[in-house]
């Protein structure tokens, strides 16, 4: 999968350096992946969840949460969000999915 963009990963984890290697090893699994649906998606994250047109992942052990769309068709994964759980409590993403 093409991952679209570590830019956003990368501005996240200097703000959290807790966040680097879980978000590095997040991306390392997903950047060869080759999911053709969100079925093969859960094979590997089981936790992950489809809210709307959004996937959400649990990341550092559910201290951080990740918010894509992925369009399984053409290989691509778009990072909408990256925040911490309190982030991610407030709901202020939903609007995006």
């Amino acid at each position: 999968m093409h991952v679209i963009s570590k830019k956003r990963l990368r501005e996240f984890w200097e703000r959290n350096p807790q966040a680097e290697e879980p978000l590095r090893a997040w991306f390392r699994v997903v950047d060869h992946a080759d999911w053709k649906n969100f079925a093969d998606l859960r094979d590997v994250y089981p936790s992950a969840d489809k809210v709307g047109r959004c996937v959400v992942f649990d990341i550092g052990g559910h201290r951080f949460r990740l918010v894509e769309t992925i369009r399984f068709e053409y290989g691509k994964v778009y990072i909408r969000h990256v925040m911490t759980h309190k982030e991610y409590d407030r709901d202020a993403w939903k609007g995006d999915c």
